[in-house]
């Protein structure tokens, strides 16, 4: 019999036939997020899972498919997966590192200019029929000159940065290791403190992973250390962002936009996540500019993605340590 796959979400046709010559594959045909208990259901006796943003994972899951060899990410973050579950029981655990960096960052430049330009306000100016021709409104903030601050300067950090430069921005950036001489003379950046940051830019956008340190790294106090009238644009983690602290702040007029394409809602492993986005920012469409987690969300990109995902299981279900892998179930070791 063949080794058995099992895919939790929507997969493009390319990924399924890319398996199925050596496993049989249970898609996820719908574009639904299955229950944890149709997972179950479907994974209790699989030898791979490729598995997605919404899912979480924890022991007790492992527990239940006592022939899984691989739990394959179709992503980067893996905070809502217990690795060390994987480890102790025997099974690899790979993620894609690297594909994603770049479609994100380009995201965040369209929330940047979308927030501070008004593109949605206009462009629902223009289907109201209102739009007759010129008119001195809608102003709002360019990128050329202003400071941009960038928390945690990693892949997608640096990605945003080399594009930004092209717009003439004066930028700050805050990370434990500084960049290459080169690089910040080439991008114009500066490292300075997370306080000094917050105090002089004009646009900040935190790109960190979420761990214990990060949640809520943006919240009350530090929105009221941020320069008054500043932009603050999220898309690496929801849980980054205090959305409640974002309201109060656009209230007050401290804060004059926040841009999001990630939510804590998303947060599906936060036993207190909240269900919803707060009514008050989907309601505050003068000062927000939202979209849903395209931060991928490039054809290419997400056929690679899966390519990539498919074959860590591949190697995998061939005895093989999958190119994706961070740890080591063999010495009972993860990837730091």
């Amino acid at each position: 019999m063949k080794p058995k796959v099992v895919l939790t979400h929507w997969v493009h046709p390319e990924t399924i036939s890319m398996l199925q010559p050596v496993a049989e594959v249970i898609p996820n045909l719908t574009r639904d997020t299955l229950s944890r208990e149709e997972i179950l259901l479907r994974a209790k006796d699989a030898d791979a899972l490729m598995v997605f943003m919404p899912d979480c994972l924890d022991q007790a899951f492992i527990e239940i498919c006592p022939q899984m060899k691989i739990v394959s990410a179709a992503l980067k973050g893996y905070d809502n997966f217990d690795v060390d579950a994987c480890t102790r029981r025997g099974v690899w655990f790979s993620i894609v590192p690297d594909l994603l960096t770049i479609p994100t960052a380009e995201l965040t430049i369209g929330l940047l200019l979308g927030l501070t330009r008004h593109l949605l306000e206009g462009d629902r100016r223009i289907r109201s029929g209102r739009f007759r021709g010129w008119q001195p409104e809608l102003y709002g903030t360019g990128l050329h000159g202003r400071t941009v601050g960038i928390i945690g300067m990693g892949a997608v950090g640096r990605a945003l940065a080399k594009r930004l430069s092209g717009f003439d921005t004066r930028l700050l950036y805050c990370d434990k290791n500084p960049l290459a001489i080169e690089q910040e003379q080439a991008w114009n950046a500066r490292r300075v403190s997370l306080d000094e940051l917050l105090q002089e830019s004009d646009f900040v956008v935190p790109f960190l992973p979420m761990t214990l340190q990060t949640l809520h790294l943006i919240n009350a106090d530090t929105i009221a250390r941020m320069k008054p009238g500043s932009h603050l644009i999220n898309a690496c983690r929801g849980s980054v962002v205090d959305e409640q602290a974002v309201v109060n702040a656009l209230r007050s007029g401290h804060l004059a936009g926040y841009a999001a394409d990630v939510f804590e809602m998303e947060e599906w492993h936060r036993p207190d996540r909240p269900v919803a986005i707060p009514q008050a920012l989907l309601d505050n469409a003068q000062q927000t500019f939202f979209t849903p987690h395209l931060g991928s969300a490039v054809k290419e990109v997400r056929i690679e993605i899966e390519r990539e995902a498919a074959n860590n299981i591949l190697q995998a279900l061939c005895g093989e340590r999958p190119d994706g892998a961070i740890n080591d179930p063999v010495f009972g070791t993860v990837a730091v």
